[in-house]
């Protein structure tokens, strides 16, 4: 018996579209600039779900930096193997993004089987909880309080309890960051949308 081809579009393995849907790909790589360095950008998924993005307007960090906390950092908050006096074409900055969202949600997707690709209308809160995760990292995400609830089916809880991350160490001391609560009520707000 010969295989029916469906409409579908076939999804490249290893695109970040593959991993957590089209809408929530898409989703993540505008919002990410947006969270990490207020750029806009443009994002055009293939369909295969190779994504390519285009700086539109604002800063784009090409050269690395230290964070609010200390931590070098480059293009749209890579942390990972950056140093101090590194330059990154947009080019190596969109192809680390991409790559980083797809380590991020491939970990938030293997311990959260709460936003899984076949549970509908999860779109919003998977893209939610993936950009939480590439700010405070997977293994704080598997943990949190927000997983948990998001697993038990409890949406709404899971979108409320977001905003607990919103502290940082900076002079030695964890304290509320004013833009970390800002990110995370429109992280939660994302969230509630499936709710």
């Amino acid at each position: 018996m010969a295989a029916i081809e469906t409409d579908r579009p076939r999804l490249r393995k290893g695109t970040l579209a593959a991993l957590v849907g089209l809408t929530s790909a898409g989703l993540l790589l505008t919002s990410i600039p947006g969270e990490e360095s207020g750029r806009k950008v443009d994002v055009t998924i293939a369909v295969d779900g190779t994504a390519t993005v285009r700086h539109v307007s604002g800063q784009q960090y090409l050269q690395a930096y230290r964070d609010i906390a200390g931590i070098p950092t480059a293009c749209d908050g890579l942390t990972k193997g950056i140093r101090m006096g590194q330059r990154y074409s947009e080019a190596q900055c969109a192809a680390m993004l991409e790559a980083e969202l797809v380590r991020h949600a491939d970990g938030v997707m293997r311990c959260t089987p709460g936003l899984a690709l076949t549970i509908p209308g999860r779109d919003r809160a998977r893209a939610a909880a993936i950009s939480l995760a590439y700010n405070i990292g997977v293994g704080a995400w598997c943990g949190s309080t927000a997983a948990r609830r998001i697993n038990a089916g409890q949406i709404r809880e899971g979108c409320d309890a977001m905003l607990a991350w919103d502290k940082a160490r900076v002079d030695g001391a964890l304290r509320a960051v004013r833009g970390l609560t800002f990110r995370r009520q429109r992280e939660r707000a994302l969230c509630l949308q499936d709710a």
